[in-house]
């Protein structure tokens, strides 16, 4: 696993071993990223079920200001804060949070908040998407299994895109207008 572009461009990241943790693509990555390009320079980014934290890091390469990691496993977590030490990432850009990341995620302010949740904890999304649709942010993305159905809409939280890569979908949620 590697950062694809910006300051971090080409470092490699190191990875949880076993089944728990499912990092996000570099490809999945690199769609992604594109689609946020234009827009993140400057913006503070949340990264719920971080995992090794590849998706804020990629974030921080390409110009966010902070990253706010939430995570619980405690093999990630450690993997995350190596990541961010061998990358000179420190406090004042990046925040660790060891928590759940379904509840945790809306008392964290951010601009952007990027969700995986762990595709065996369906409840996880709806807990995560309804809890940030109450005081949402600007924008919600949200990956899941095409055989993980997401509503088009939590709480002021309203669907406005659906990007499907293989049996991965992004899901793109910003606040009603």
């Amino acid at each position: 696993m590697r950062v694809i572009g910006g300051e971090f461009r080409s470092r490699r990241l190191k990875s949880v071993p076993g089944l728990d943790v499912r990092p996000t693509s570099d490809r999945l990555r690199e769609t992604l990223f594109n689609i946020l390009a234009p827009g993140i320079a400057g913006k503070v980014f949340l990264d719920a079920y971080a995992g090794t934290g590849a998706v804020g890091i990629e974030a921080l390469s390409r110009g966010a200001a902070r990253c706010i990691f939430i995570e619980r496993n405690p093999d990630a977590l450690r993997v995350l804060r190596d990541n961010l030490c061998s990358l000179g990432i420190g406090p004042e850009r990046a925040q660790v949070v060891a928590a759940k990341a379904g509840s945790a995620a809306a008392r964290h302010e951010a601009d952007i908040v990027f969700a995986d949740p762990p595709y065996r904890l369906e409840q996880e999304y709806q807990l995560v998407l309804h809890s940030l649709g109450e005081h949402p942010p600007d924008l919600v993305i949200v990956q899941h299994s095409v055989r993980v159905p997401l509503a088009g809409e939590y709480g002021r939280l309203r669907r406005r895109r659906q990007l499907r890569q293989g049996d991965n979908i992004l899901s793109f949620f910003a606040p009603e207008a």
